[in-house]
């Protein structure tokens, strides 16, 4: 028996390291510490409650939009508002832009390039997969990224800038859509189509998103274009190194739903626990801190009730990270879970044994980019050009709201609690917060800690063992959210 430490990784958004325990070549047990505290919820407190959307966005530089969106969300319950077409429409897009570009830069930037360690040179995928995505070196980052930035266009044109806008209110934008600006935006959205067809799928939007089953994507990506393409490329390394086997989660999805449409959103809300779907009780989630370092509380709390107060001093604490739970119990979020809940017959079937796992995650966030292009395209022609953008409303001086969203990454819930027109109390759960928790007053484990397990490492790769890297990018951990 051997105990490793890994990190702090490279290529995660703020600090992580991983505690292994190995038993001969295979991880035994799995402890995940995020080592750094910042404290925006103590920060807010006695702020106004409009601070927020001031404050929140600047947790992260990936996620700003998505923290934006998840302020909103909670103001405008608050307040009691409603948001004009041409604002919910807005936020939609200037959501799901952010989203896609973070799809595009975890696959490009930070997941492929794990495929070309030295561990994996005498593999046949090896020499096609190695000249795409070497870090740094390889062709398809330099592609990538020129063909995000003109995609981000579309939060300039609509949002004013990115990250940190300040364009994104409870009641719609501040920013109004002219005729000149939904054309540039069609245009954009045209330009992006291109890209995703030829360089990362090798195929049209609708013929990727017409499948429904494991047999489906191996047809369409087992010759011709789709073969070669970036998302080829990954399904044969994929599938020869059996990634569909490692990694897998609770039995347990979460999924807030997102994309607000006239009846409903295009990601359905919910939960599936053991293949069966039930409709999302917010009040069953609460957040545990025996094994984190916060000040001791008998309970798990509702964020509601809840509150981070730093103590480096907990014998039992081993990461700044909450433990956030649903009816007591752990659950995986992010693009899988959002397709699982959404009952997706694909991800159905990729969620083996109803748990998640590498490959599955993957091919959920490559699949939802060419879903939410095919939205977006819908709602860019569905703006309504000169018309009201933004509702506005005064705030009671008690009051309490919470908005609940899907980043990319996955469920991010805000909870604000005012009285005599200040920030009483405000709690975030981020989605690394869920995937990313320590251990609860039970004993079970997080997310990741489950997925470790049992990893199959290569006996001389110990150090830094590709498998793990693997395992833990698929989650695509933001760390400086999980702390915030």
């Amino acid at each position: 028996m051997s105990r490793k430490i890994i990190g702090p990784f490279n290529r995660v958004e703020g600090d992580l390291e991983v505690q292994l325990e190995f038993d001969g070549d295979t991880v035994k047990d799995a402890w995940v510490v995020s080592p750094l505290y910042r404290g925006f919820e103590r920060i807010l407190v006695g702020k106004a409650p409009e601070d927020a959307l001031v404050y929140t966005p600047r947790i992260c530089g990936i996620c700003s939009v998505a923290q934006s969106v998840a302020a909103a969300k909670a103001l405008q319950m608050a307040k009691g508002l409603t948001m004009p077409h041409n604002g919910r429409l807005s936020h939609n897009l200037v959501l799901a832009a952010e989203n896609i570009a973070d799809h595009l830069t975890h696959f490009y930037l930070f997941f492929m390039p794990d495929f070309c360690r030295d561990t994996y040179q005498t593999e046949d995928w090896f020499k096609e997969v190695h000249p795409r995505f070497k870090s740094v070196q390889g062709t398809s980052a330099k592609e990538m990224l020129k063909a995000r930035a003109e995609f981000m266009h579309l939060l300039g044109i609509l949002a004013g800038k990115w990250p940190h806008s300040l364009a994104l209110q409870p009641g719609g934008t501040t920013r109004t859509i002219g005729q000149q600006d939904q054309i540039r935006c069609i245009g954009i959205l045209a330009g992006f189509r291109q890209y995703l067809e030829n360089t990362l799928f090798g195929c049209s939007l609708e013929e990727l998103t017409s499948v429904i089953s494991k047999p489906e994507l191996v047809d369409l990506f087992s010759q011709g274009r789709p073969a070669s393409s970036d998302m080829g490329l990954f399904l044969k390394a994929s599938s020869q190194l059996e990634l569909i086997k490692q990694g897998q989660g609770p039995d347990l999805f979460l999924s807030y739903g997102v994309y607000d449409e006239e009846d409903g959103t295009l990601y359905k809300q919910g939960t599936v626990e053991a293949g069966d779907y039930a409709a999302l009780s917010q009040e069953a989630i609460a957040e545990d801190v025996s094994h984190s370092w916060m000040a001791d509380q008998s309970e798990a709390l509702h964020p509601f009730e809840g509150a981070t107060v730093p103590d480096a001093e907990q014998s039992d604490g081993y990461s700044w990270c909450k433990a956030p739970r649903l009816n007591n119990k752990p659950a995986e979020v992010g693009a899988l879970a959002r397709h699982v809940v959404d009952e997706h017959p694909l991800f159905q079937e990729l969620a083996t044994g109803n748990q998640g796992n590498v490959e599955a995650r993957i091919v959920a966030r490559l699949m939802e980019i060419a879903e939410v292009v095919i939205a977006m395209e819908g709602w860019a022609r569905q703006l309504h050009p000169g018309e009201p953008i933004c509702n506005h409303a005064s705030m009671d001086d008690t009051a309490e709201g919470f908005g609940l969203m899907e980043a990319a990454r996955g469920s991010l819930g805000h909870w604000i609690k005012v009285k005599n027109g200040r920030i009483l109390n405000y709690q975030i759960i981020a989605p690394t917060t869920w995937n990313f928790s320590p251990r609860d007053k039970d004993g079970a484990k997080g997310p990741l800690e489950m997925a470790l397990i049992g990893a199959a490492c290569r006996a001389d790769e110990k150090e830094q063992p590709a498998m793990v890297q693997h395992i833990v990018r698929s989650f695509d951990p933001c760390m400086v959210c999980t702390v915030h």
